[in-house]
């Protein structure tokens, strides 16, 4: 069960801050960064304690896969990241 719920938060952290980065862009045009989000995430922990019960790390990790795939998607390398499933 702790790798479901771990699968679980980091899709949801991934797709909540993924839809945070659109949203930034299309209002403000405006981009914000892995260390802004991560610090973010630490406050969001707070509000969602649900989100304690997985280990820290792999949420960053998700974070940071994000980061990664924006990095990828501007250099032509990738596609635009899609929200998980």
């Amino acid at each position: 069960t702790l790798i479901h719920k771990t699968f679980g938060c980091t899709r949801f952290v991934f797709n909540r801050f993924l839809n945070q980065r659109i949203e930034l862009y299309k209002n403000e045009e405006k981009s914000t960064t892995y260390v802004n989000q991560a610090k973010e995430l630490t406050t969001l922990k707070k509000d969602l304690t649900w989100l304690k019960e997985v280990d820290s790390v792999s949420l960053q990790s998700a974070l940071r896969n994000l980061d990664t795939a924006f990095k990828n998607f501007f250099q032509k390398r990738a596609k635009y990241p899609r929200f998980k499933s």
